[in-house]
């Protein structure tokens, strides 16, 4: 919610008045008040504590209090922390409301399917393995709503198609929280043994333990994006004329893998392979980069070797899995006319042929000092034309598609002179693009 569109503001503020109406019968509900207030108090503090820490979202204080409470106590539990958790600027009141009213009606739906399955009664009298299956059930309903109201927002947003919008988004939110909801259990349960709420604040330590080693995760594939990034900035620093042209390939790969509805761990390997296609040019003569005219036979074998250099470069990445392929294969042709190895067909890796199509693509579509970029219609007419004997048919159908879907803005790179300024006369290279 970097940038709230007035259609997010909508979808958040019906949220909102959803979750407001939730708590509409809570003077009826004969809510423990006490409890409420702790376990509000409590989710607070975690909340707080694991966002300053680790990042993330702590969920056992919260299904806790869908296992102990009335269905509209359970929704006041993540209000405090809504409000005291921090929120960026300018976006700051959307945020808030968004982080209120987003678990508020997670939690009371958990609470109602778990009071319905007689939940309350099974964690009070401790009854094993009759309080899992309610509480199972909660767990689903509570995972249910989040990926609803989560998908509905990124379509909402505009950061993801709507039929594409809650792809993925229940598998990989259900493992986690199943834990978080046994954790949630566990303390439902020493909280009315006869220890009392100081016996379930055990159940947070090894919760706390788990969202460290989750944070370390995270770390770690902060610290792979940092490593591709120096090695993109590398390759922009060392030919200039394609500075920009890394991240529209990773871009408009994603854009084909989606469209050929890969998952989301895929997609992502596919933005590596994008971003990295060209990280062999550290390898080549940045004389032989920035050459004015056409190369020799000599220079273009020298430039064509590239592929090989990058996949040397990368080949002990363990974290890039498959776009390590794509790397040294994404110059290959459908017809064996390409290069390194002059593979054709089936035998090209996918990903490779993936990153084929998007590199061709924004090579025609993007003006440079020495070139103008060809209209998009131009280069999807170009790239149709060679389907079948350059590019795989299926990749190139997939870039159509999105694009005149989702629109394609060609970019300039930062070498370009800047507006009024004579610009170099240079003579066009051979080919699209090295």
């Amino acid at each position: 919610m970097e940038a709230v569109p007035p259609r997010a503001r909508g979808y958040v503020a019906c949220v909102a008045l959803s979750a407001a109406s939730c708590l509409l019968p809570l003077p009826a509900a004969r809510a423990p008040w006490w409890a409420t207030a702790l376990l509000a108090a409590l989710y607070a503090a975690c909340e707080h504590v694991v966002h300053r820490r680790f990042g993330g979202t702590f969920y056992p204080v919260l299904l806790a209090g869908a296992f102990l409470l009335p269905p509209p106590a359970a929704a006041l539990v993540p209000l405090p922390a809504a409000v005291l958790t921090p929120a960026g600027r300018p976006t700051a009141l959307p945020r808030r409301v968004w982080r209120a009213a987003q678990p508020a009606l997670a939690v009371w739906a958990a609470a109602r399917v778990h009071d319905a399955l007689g939940g309350r009664d099974a964690v009070a009298g401790a009854d094993f393995p009759e309080a899992l299956l309610p509480a199972g059930a909660a767990v689903l309903a509570f995972c249910l709503v989040l990926t609803l109201l989560d998908g509905g927002l990124r379509a909402a947003a505009g950061t993801a198609p709507p039929r594409r919008a809650w792809r993925g988004l229940l598998a990989r939110s259900l493992a986690p929280v199943a834990v978080h909801g046994l954790a949630g259990l566990m303390m439902a349960v020493l909280w009315r043994s006869p220890y009392g709420p100081a016996a379930a604040l055990l159940v947070l330590l090894p919760m706390c333990v788990s969202c460290w080693v989750f944070a370390q995760y995270d770390r770690e594939r902060a610290a792979h994006q940092a490593t591709i990034r120096a090695l993109v900035q590398a390759v922009d620093i060392k030919d200039g004329y394609t500075r920009g042209h890394s991240e529209r390939v990773g871009r408009a790969s994603v854009m084909i893998a989606r469209e050929l509805g890969m998952d989301d761990e895929r997609v992502e390997t596919l933005r590596f392979a994008g971003i990295l296609h060209d990280v062999g040019k550290l390898g080549v003569p940045t004389r032989l980069l920035r050459k004015d005219g056409p190369l020799t036979d000599q220079e273009r074998r020298i430039i064509e070797l590239h592929p090989e250099y990058g996949h040397e470069m990368v080949r002990g990445i363990s974290f890039l899995g498959e776009a390590r392929a794509a790397i040294l294969h994404h110059h290959e042709r459908l017809d064996g006319s390409g290069y390194p190895y002059g593979l054709s067909g089936a035998q090209i890796p996918e990903c490779a042929r993936i990153v084929a199509v998007a590199d061709a693509f924004d090579a025609m579509t993007s003006t440079r000092s020495y070139s103008r970029a060809r209209p998009v219609e131009a280069a999807v007419a170009e790239l149709e034309r060679c389907a079948g004997a350059h590019f795989d048919p299926r990749m190139v159908g997939a870039l159509v598609r999105a694009v005149r879907r989702s629109g394609w803005h060609p970019a300039v790179t930062a070498d370009e002179p800047a507006y009024g300024a004579a610009p170099v006369a240079r003579a066009p290279r051979t080919g699209a693009h090295r």
